[in-house]
């Protein structure tokens, strides 16, 4: 059994690895792979596992396995309502907390300033921030702790510890000590960690958009031809061996063989090359590719999900899903820090309790509060966002649009590039490089092929067409088209032919030496040229390619310069990859690949250890770009490799990358700064606030000055990452 459930409950990394480790020890599981992005779980397993077994067991971890069949507009309606009232919860508290903030710091003795602060906090924590209450709670229940529990932890002690100064002053006042308040405190943290999830998710939420869009390229409804007549059926009913006609600009709905008519068929979606495919009879077709302007009809070899598409579908989900996110550095650390926090606190106010000294039990609990604010994990929690939405802002200034902390992370890293070819490297768009006329050419016979082209339905005419631009187009005579061979046509009472040099040899035209020489040059590098013929006279040709970008090849040696391994991956012939890396002092290439091909080549490649980047523009490119370790699309490149890929380089070039690789960097060790401060913030912090320094100097920290310096601490870490703009 190989089987996708969605997952809910989640709300960080760490409630992944969770899961994740609830089904990996059930028995009978074989693999698992829990992707937070996509809140789902796939589990495999040797023979059929009891779901309602599976699902307690998810549960009583405090998660929930849906193992119902659920329709996938329902698990995303789910998923947007979530993600809506995260959005209402993170803006209600921002407003609530603003107020409570500008009171706490700046109007501390307005007259009840305490009873407002506490109005408004308390919505907060109850209602706009109960999640990280209801979490932590069940942690708790299984002996586990996270981010939540650091969260509910400190913003409860700090919540219940104010609210008891604000209606019971008089208890502190009577024994000499000021009864402060730290609503300001609660309120924030609830609202920053909100706001940090909010942006979190937004980011994510495009992650099941390529599955959408690769799905959408299947029709719903097919023409099938029964017993002469037309028929509109569903897809999903169609059978093996039924005829379905294909009319001009359709998708093609499934896979099958040609046995009437003729066309060019765009399969740039398996391939990435952008010059259509003649079809005839008996050749193959393929789920999504597009039919350009004739018309044919094919038997269905495969259907449902034994398409080429529905194979590609299937293997973009799992290549996103077998990335299980990598839990956070903070939630890892989090599951030791609190349980020690506690700990700390619990003996804090033990050692103070015994001491004997003067109301030692008060300083006790003053002294344990005191721990459990300044332990609070404002700074922690900012400490990688900050740098992370600096970093973002900072790239989309640059052109390069960054979808989360993985890849900035990753990206130093990167020691392997793969490159696709067409778009990435190339133009994406054949166009004439270059033409060949011994005897020369003049405007009049540029209008000619131009005009013979205008009307030709072979998808590099539109190449000549705009090569040739002429306003004053002659008046041809006797237009043909020979499918599969090339375009005549009459001017003057003379015959043009363009096209192949075979067809041009049968129709008895001379084939000239200097003409044929040039074109087998071009040839050899793997372009396309097509022949001119005047009556029974070889008088020029012209050559088509797809120019390399102007920036690629300086973009290249910069990035090789940096000790970065560069590969290029194309489904075009091996004449025209081989050329082309030798232009571009590229050693490793692959051609003719398929989609699989190059999702495998990346397997191969992290199994040798390298850390693998991607940059690929098209459909073709979508599972390769879900395995990558670092995933990068052009801007100018198909939806689904943006929606696939974590990093879009808006302008489509690669120069761009290594503005990505700096910036990684940069981010990265921005973070690991903050991480150190935060943390050294903790280790100095704590021992000073448990009282440590009063037996020598008399020295005791008052919760008051632990949640200022908690607020400096949070300042630093953000000032800190606002050098990365």
């Amino acid at each position: 059994m190989k089987k996708e459930f969605p997952v809910s409950g989640m709300s960080c990394a760490a409630c992944a690895v969770s899961v994740e480790n609830v089904l990996k020890t059930y028995p009978g599981v074989k693999k698992v792979s829990v992707n937070y992005a996509t809140h789902s779980a796939l589990v495999e397993s040797e023979n059929t596992l009891d779901l309602d077994a599976l699902k307690k067991a998810v549960q009583d971890d405090g998660y929930d396995l849906i193992v119902e069949e659920v329709k996938a507009e329902e698990i995303e309606k789910h998923q947007q309502n979530a993600l809506a009232q995260l959005r209402f919860n993170t803006i209600a508290s921002g407003i609530l907390a603003f107020p409570v903030f500008i009171i706490g710091m700046f109007w501390m003795h307005m007259p009840y300033g305490n009873e407002v602060m506490w109005l408004l906090t308390t919505p907060i924590l109850l209602i706009f921030g109960r999640t990280f209450f209801i979490n932590a709670w069940k942690q708790a229940r299984n002996f586990k702790a996270n981010m939540d529990t650091l969260v509910a932890l400190s913003t409860g002690i700090a919540y219940i510890y104010s609210t008891f100064n604000t209606f019971f002053p008089q208890w502190l006042l009577s024994r000499g000590l000021e009864p402060h308040v730290y609503f300001e405190a609660a309120a924030i943290i609830i609202f920053f960690i909100l706001l940090g999830r909010l942006l979190e998710s937004r980011a994510k939420a495009g992650t099941g958009e390529a599955l959408k869009k690769l799905m959408g390229l299947q029709p719903n409804e097919v023409t099938v031809i029964e017993n002469g007549k037309e028929i509109v059926k569903k897809t999903s009913t169609v059978q093996v061996g039924e005829e379905i006609l294909v009319k001009p600009g359709q998708k093609i709905p499934l896979d099958g063989k040609v046995i009437s008519g003729s066309s060019f068929v765009s399969e740039s979606m398996l391939t990435g090359e952008p010059i259509p495919v003649q079809k005839s009879i008996g050749s193959n077709v393929f789920a999504g590719t597009i039919n350009e302007k004739g018309s044919f009809n094919f038997t269905a070899t495969q259907v449902g999900n034994n398409t080429l598409l529905a194979q590609i579908i299937q293997r973009v989900k799992e290549a996103q899903g077998s990335k299980a996110p990598v839990q956070h550095l903070v939630d890892k650390i989090a599951g030791i820090f609190v349980p020690i926090v506690i700990l700390l606190s619990i003996v804090t106010l033990l050692v103070w309790g015994f001491t004997g000294i003067e109301d030692s039990w008060l300083r006790g609990m003053l002294s344990m509060i005191t721990v459990l604010v300044i332990a609070c994990p404002c700074a922690l929690g900012l400490a990688t966002p900050t740098a992370v939405i600096a970093a973002i802002g900072k790239g989309a200034n640059m052109g390069i649009l960054i979808k989360d902390a993985e890849s900035l992370e990753k990206g130093k890293k990167v020691d392997t590039l793969l490159l696709d070819k067409t778009g990435t490297i190339t133009e994406g768009n054949p166009k004439v490089v270059s033409t060949f006329f011994p005897k020369g050419s003049d405007d009049m016979l540029s209008g000619v092929i131009s005009a013979i082209e205008r009307k030709s339905e072979h998808p590099l005419a539109k190449a000549i067409v705009s090569h040739f631009d002429s306003t004053e187009l002659p008046s041809i005579q006797n237009f043909q088209s020979h499918t599969g061979n090339g375009v005549s046509a009459v001017f003057e009472s003379m015959l043009y032919r363009i096209g192949k040099k075979s067809w041009l040899a049968a129709e008895g035209v001379n084939l000239a030496e200097d003409v044929l020489k040039d074109a087998d040059e071009k040839l050899s590098q793997g372009k396309i040229v097509i022949f001119i013929a005047r009556e029974n006279e070889l008088i020029g040709s012209i050559t088509i390619a797809d120019p390399v970008k102007e920036t690629s090849k300086a973009a290249i040696k910069k990035l090789q310069a940096k000790g970065i391994d560069i590969h290029i991956l194309s489904g075009d012939q091996e004449k025209t990859v081989a050329h082309l890396a030798e232009q571009l002092g590229i050693s490793h290439y692959q051609a003719a690949m398929m989609p699989t091909d190059k999702a495998e080549y990346v397997k191969r490649l992290q199994l040798e250890g390298k850390v693998v980047a991607m940059a690929g523009d098209g459909i073709n490119d979508s599972e390769a770009l879900s395995l990558a370790d670092v995933s990068i699309a052009m801007g100018h490149g198909s939806d689904i490799a943006m929606d696939v890929a974590k990093v879009t380089l808006i302008h489509s070039d690669l120069e761009q990358i290594s503005k990505f690789f700096d910036l990684s960097k940069k981010s990265v060790s921005i973070i690991h700064q903050n991480l150190f401060w935060a943390f050294i913030y903790n280790i100095i912090g704590i021992p000073i606030a448990a009282g440590l320094l009063y037996p020598a100097f008399g020295f005791l920290l008052s919760p008051m000055i632990a949640g200022a310096a908690m607020a400096l601490s949070s300042v630093s870490v953000v000032t800190n990452s606002l050098r990365l703009k």
